[in-house]
């Protein structure tokens, strides 16, 4: 099911087997930008206030480390079968047939639907955040300001018809990134060294402790969620896949850095009570914070933008667009398709604006499949003539526990956002 002429969604202007125009390295800060984006802010309190310091830091590192070696067994089967597969569900499709293919393609999809519907809750919460540093009057409700921000995405979705224009604004993605980091990071220092000492204990009943901790666990992996490695890695440099494991070694030791350091200096700084959007709980002088917020509301629309883009190439080649983009007919397809694409997107994020609920449903349903359990079986597929009885022995184990991992933490998914949905009303102030 490979081809060789395509046009990349996220790294464009590869058009042929011939053509690599990306480095390991400007890969691995692609991996990276995603890692470091404004859902970042949110690993303190979703992830350390459930876990608390062992469990946070063991579990984040060592959450690094099986990513890295699941998305390494992901690289190296590129070429399997003597020929490139440029998309995740090309190789499934290859490897298990049609069913497998459309499976694979439902999953990358509502994985990314997912995604970008936390981008639109971020966008809505930075912009929320930065009103009330002028105005907290409550007259504008959260719900009113994801509603913004899907306008503003429907604009960036309009205004960047062709994805070889997306190059430019990975640039001012990462450039966002390390203005909100930095700001949070200095601000969290200077809290947390004037601050009386901090409560690190795991709230909660017991009940509600193993749930959280089930839900921390898909959010640790979340944070390393891509589920498009192969749509990557069809855009580097040959040696292709010796690259590529360049790229994901950059990604996660330098890469990884602002994250963790963000995160645990968040927890640090304010302890259980870190919130799932560390600029909430930051002190400082309001034009520093209104510029983290502002920066955390940009750096959310680029980003969403990104996500996005398969989804807009798939409708862009089912419904044949072509020529000039400023075309009427073209013009028209952009406001209604993506237009309408994200009014979705926005509706269900006003509607229920839980964001550590999303990140929780999306690494239950998406990222353990596709990052953990996949590649492991594909790997033992790929390789059972040469694997070691014991060697297939760990990749099975591997399949067995991420599976049972994904079952319960998709319970508590939908426990957190049943339990919240009664908690607060529909379209809540959050």
């Amino acid at each position: 099911m490979a081809t060789t002429s395509f046009d990349h969604p996220l790294l464009p202007n590869v058009h042929n087997d011939e053509e690599y125009p990306n480095s390991a390295h400007q890969v691995g800060v692609v991996l990276s930008t995603g890692i470091n984006s404004a859902f970042a802010l949110g690993y303190a309190g979703l992830i350390m206030v459930p876990l608390g310091w062992v469990g946070g830091v063991v579990g984040l590192i060592l959450s690094s480390a099986i990513s890295l070696y699941a998305s390494t067994l992901m690289a190296k089967l590129h070429e399997y079968g003597g020929r490139r597969h440029i998309r995740y569900r090309d190789l499934a499709g290859f490897m298990y047939g049609q069913t497998a293919y459309s499976l694979v393609w439902v999953s990358q999809f509502a994985n990314l639907f997912l995604i970008n519907t936390g981008f639109v809750i971020l966008g809505g919460q930075a912009l929320k955040a930065f009103y009330v540093l002028f105005r907290d009057d409550h007259q504008m409700k959260l719900p009113h300001f994801i509603a913004v921000a899907g306008f503003a995405c429907v604009l960036f979705a309009i205004a960047i018809p062709h994805l070889s224009a997306l190059r430019i604004w990975l640039g001012f993605s990462t450039f966002f990134s390390l203005v909100y980091i930095c700001i949070v990071i200095a601000l969290s220092l200077k809290d947390g060294l004037e601050a009386p000492p901090r409560d690190y204990s795991i709230p909660g009943t017991k009940n509600t402790k193993i749930w959280a901790t089930i839900g921390a666990a898909a959010n640790l992996v979340f944070a390393y969620n891509t589920g498009m490695l192969p749509e990557l890695q069809a855009t580097v440099r040959k040696p292709v896949v010796n690259n590529m494991i360049k790229a994901l070694n950059f990604q996660f030791t330098l890469g990884v850095i602002p994250m963790h350091a963000v995160t645990y200096i968040g927890y640090w700084a304010y302890g259980s009570s870190a919130s799932s959007y560390l600029l909430n709980n930051v002190s400082g002088p309001i034009w520093l914070k209104g510029m983290a917020n502002i920066a955390a509301f940009l750096q959310a629309i680029i980003a969403l933008h990104i996500f996005a883009s398969p989804t807009y190439e798939f409708l862009d080649t089912k419904y044949g667009v072509k020529g000039s983009a400023l075309a009427c007919k073209n013009l028209a397809f952009r406001i209604i398709v993506r237009g309408g694409y994200i009014a979705i997107t926005a509706f269900l994020s006003a509607l229920l604006p839980f964001l550590g609920d999303f990140m929780n449903l999306t690494g239950a349903i998406s990222t353990f499949p596709l990052t953990f359990i996949l590649p492991n079986h594909m790997y033992i597929v790929a390789k059972r003539r040469k694997l070691s009885f014991l060697k297939k022995s760990w990749h099975w184990l591997n399949i067995i526990f991420f599976s049972c991992i994904a079952v319960a933490a998709f319970v508590a998914a939908l426990r957190f956002i049943t339990v919240d949905s009664k908690t607060y009303h529909v379209f809540a102030d959050l």
